[in-house]
């Protein structure tokens, strides 16, 4: 029974996940090119380098003609070298967006320090080091993501039913004793 279409696809792309032979199939789009000379432009081993390639042969992305004693590799057709130029425009678009929108997210960053903190008074340069619960931009570590001022520590409640600590006493609504006292649960011994 063949394989269904996406799991073919899926096997493809499999052959595809690794760096090595994603640059062999760059550097073979100027041409056929000898082994050593895939060798001289990559830092393996060779027999990492042969591991590659064979499974690049076997997913007949490559062919291997041998003159003498070097071997040749070249691509199987340029559907390959297609399918290389199309992730490299995916990639490009994708690292255009997402430059423009740290570029967005920076000139906000800045808007919001220069704005009046209406709790403080007059307009001052904010200082204060960015809170991690507004440390929250996907893939951009330290950059704090403009919003309202987070809110200080919850100020204790009536004990009310809920949420019961290992000891089975209530919890005022809202808060969880510190770790270490009696009722935390695992304690610094364990």
């Amino acid at each position: 029974m063949p394989l269904p279409l996406h799991q073919a696809k899926a096997e493809l792309f499999r052959i595809l996940g690794h760096p090595v032979r994603i640059r062999v199939l760059e550097l073979l789009q100027a041409g056929p090119t000898p082994v050593r000379d895939l060798l001289a432009e990559l830092d393996v081993e060779p027999s990492s380098l042969s591991q590659q390639l064979a499974q690049l042969r076997r997913a007949r992305l490559v062919t291997a003609t041998r003159e003498g004693s070097t071997v040749i590799y070249a691509l199987a057709g340029a559907d390959v070298a297609d399918l290389l130029r199309a992730a490299r425009r995916i990639l490009t678009e994708l690292l255009t967006d997402q430059g423009a929108l740290l570029a967005e997210l920076r000139a906000a960053d800045r808007s919001a320090r220069s704005r009046p903190d209406p709790a403080s008074g007059p307009a001052t340069t904010s200082t204060a080091v960015p809170s991690p619960a507004r440390d929250r931009t996907p893939g951009v570590r330290g950059t704090p993501v403009p919003g309202p001022p987070v809110p200080g520590p919850p100020v204790p409640g009536p004990t009310v039913p809920g949420p019961t600590v290992p000891s089975g006493r209530s919890v005022p609504s809202g808060r969880w004793p510190a770790p270490g006292t009696p009722g935390a649960g695992c304690t610094a011994g364990h």
